[in-house]
């Protein structure tokens, strides 16, 4: 780790991302902490301060522009980024295709792919001229297996999944690393309260009865991979509580 010394966390201010940002912290990476809320970062960054130095960039990541702004306003104590984790990404409704919004559908596509690769197109350029770096994206099991409702949400996970493995055929013969982590169940975050539109009862009734994985689980799948040896890539890391099997559908519940 002491390879790496600056890391950018999408997503920040809560759920994986503030458990990826505070893992990192405590190994003394200076971290840039991006999501939307500005308030929420700021009190991150506060807590973290103990431990590292951050810079908060608060911008949605859709604005195109306001993400290359965000970059390329880094102070030049943390512009050379060893560390992307592509964290920032959510689902919107579980209804069938023929019901869902169109709204929804292209704001899972715009957060999940297209600022995804944007922020990937923005920061490894410099990366590869340094031959040093490490893309961390965080997928989903919903990539591999399909379920009812996860139609966009499936398909924007199986691209961040497919475009992992191209990045890292096209990387070949640099030092630069990609990892894709696909968690499966996760609670103690925002995810179903988003999901559901705010719903707190459909929240609590999805996750009745299991004992789901948490933000900070995937937190350590991830210090695990970028804490590799530099000759090691961990291509892919498929993660499930044990009540869960292969696709949403498949959960057991305790009566």
């Amino acid at each position: 780790m002491k390879k790496y010394r600056i890391a950018v966390v999408t997503g920040a201010s809560s759920g994986i991302g503030e458990a990826i940002a505070d893992r990192f912290a405590r190994k003394g990476l200076s971290l840039v902490l991006m999501a939307r809320r500005e308030d929420k970062l700021a009190r991150l960054a506060k807590k973290l301060a103990q431990y590292s130095d951050c810079h908060i960039a608060a911008c949605d990541l859709r604005d195109l522009g306001a993400v290359k702004k965000a970059l390329s306003d880094l102070p030049k104590k943390f512009s050379r980024v060893d560390v992307l984790v592509n964290n920032a990404g959510l689902a919107l409704g579980l209804e069938p295709a023929q019901c869902a919004s169109w709204e929804d559908w292209q704001r899972m596509i715009d957060t999940n792919c297209s600022a995804l690769a944007f922020l990937t197109h923005c920061l490894l350029p410099g990366m590869v001229e340094r031959d040093r770096g490490h893309i961390v994206n965080i997928g989903s099991v919903a990539g591999s297996y399909a379920y009812l409702g996860g139609n966009v949400y499936g398909a924007s996970k199986a691209f961040v999944e497919h475009f992992s493995r191209n990045l890292k055929a096209d990387l070949l013969g640099t030092s630069v690393r990609i990892t894709n982590i696909e968690p499966g169940m996760t609670s103690g975050s925002e995810f179903s309260l988003v999901r559901f539109k705010g719903d707190r009862d459909r929240v609590a009734s999805a996750y009745q009865g299991t004992e789901p994985l948490m933000p900070f689980n995937i937190a350590e799948c991830v210090y695990w991979a970028v804490s590799q040896p530099a000759n090691v890539n961990i291509n892919r890391i498929e993660v499930m509580p044990v009540c869960q099997g292969p696709g949403r559908s498949v959960i057991h519940k305790k009566s």
